[in-house]
């Protein structure tokens, strides 16, 4: 994993994301010789996140709608029903 400093992020910001797009492997960013941040691609960064949420809330709502159970309207025309709700 390849690391760069603050100040050298700061100062080559450009060459860095550069960097990342062409290797795709994440970059840690250090400060003061401590590893403090990493930076990952935008491919990493939806793989890793975005689609996983999106797909944990896909789960979430066929698990809600197998729950639902479909009643059937109660005996009677469509037109009965239209009355009873108007009323």
């Amino acid at each position: 994993m390849e690391t760069v400093n603050a100040l050298e992020l700061r100062q080559s910001l450009g060459k860095v994301l550069d960097r990342l797009e062409r290797d795709g492997a994440p970059i840690v960013v250090c400060r003061r010789r401590t590893p403090a941040a990493a930076l990952v691609s935008l491919k990493d960064y939806r793989e890793r996140f975005v689609d996983r949420e999106a797909d944990q809330r896909r789960r979430d709502i066929v698990a809600r709608m197998k729950q639902l159970k479909f009643e059937p309207p109660p005996a009677g025309t469509t037109l009965d029903m239209l009355r009873d709700l108007r009323s």
